[in-house]
């Protein structure tokens, strides 16, 4: 693992699970500069490691998953300086969204901003019972540049991200699960966040990642190309040694032992 393990740690787990732990727990993950070069470094080895099969992304920190762009960092820029770290930051939100394999934010206590953006980019969200969720950048003067403005759409359609977004007000575990911001509310997040990662990755590799795939690129598309789309990852798959191994394993009755990407 990389440098950027001071701020963002890659735990190993059992069976190709990552943890990925946001840890700049002093600053409640507040996203500078040096964090968000810490992002895209993680999601560029995540990226490149074909062993991977699920990604859970976790706070060190007690009170927050993420409160977002660091403030105090940003209020000593010049515009110049802005716009300079610009690139960096579109690139530390997209390091989750593009990864190949599924992932899942465990937010427990504040996702704010930037926070719940990076919630966001992931596949699935798990809350504890602490959370609190919101896009509070017209509050400040910004809007959402972390995708914002089009995950939280995506995800809980037009009306209702209309109304987080222009008020900026924030919303409790309860809530978010209602609107469809949240997937699942559990006393304990984490454990459910593993258990759900580790029911992904005892499945196949090669279908887990096609199937995402195929998702991500027919969302926005008409009905017959996202067709076309999973057709072609249909292909990727059913011709794979992954699918053979699981055809073997079914007839045998036991557990695949998945060829995957080696």
């Amino acid at each position: 693992m990389g440098d950027h393990q001071r701020l963002v740690r890659l735990d190993r787990h059992e069976g190709g699970v990552i943890e990925w732990v946001l840890d700049r727990p002093e600053a409640m993950n507040a996203v500078s500069t040096e964090m968000a070069e810490a992002l895209v470094a993680a999601g560029e080895e995540l990226a490149a490691d074909r062993s991977v099969r699920a990604v859970v992304v976790t706070s060190s920190s007690e009170k927050a998953f993420c409160v977002g762009a660091d403030l105090k960092e940003r209020n000593g820029l010049t515009d110049d300086q802005l716009r300079e770290q610009r690139p960096g930051n579109r690139r530390a939100y997209r390091a989750l969204l593009e990864l190949p394999v599924p992932t899942i934010a465990v937010v427990d206590g504040y996702a704010l901003g930037g926070g719940c953006e990076l919630a966001l980019a992931c596949d699935l969200i798990v809350a504890g019972r602490r959370a609190t969720l919101a896009l509070p950048e017209v509050g400040v003067g910004v809007i959402p540049g972390g995708g914002g403005t089009q995950l939280m759409t995506r995800r809980i359609g037009w009306s209702r991200a209309a109304d987080l977004i222009f008020t900026g007000r924030r919303v409790d575990a309860d809530e978010a699960y209602r609107l469809g911001l949240v997937d699942r509310v559990e006393d304990d997040p984490r454990t459910a966040a593993m258990e759900l990662a580790g029911q992904i990755a005892a499945n196949s590799p090669i279908g887990v990642r096609n199937a995402k795939a195929a998702m991500r690129a027919g969302l926005d598309v008409s009905l017959d190309e996202g067709l076309d789309i999973e057709d072609e990852r249909w292909h990727d798959t059913a011709f794979s040694a992954d699918r053979a191994e699981g055809v073997r394993a079914f007839a045998e009755k036991r557990r695949p032992r998945w060829p995957g990407l080696r």
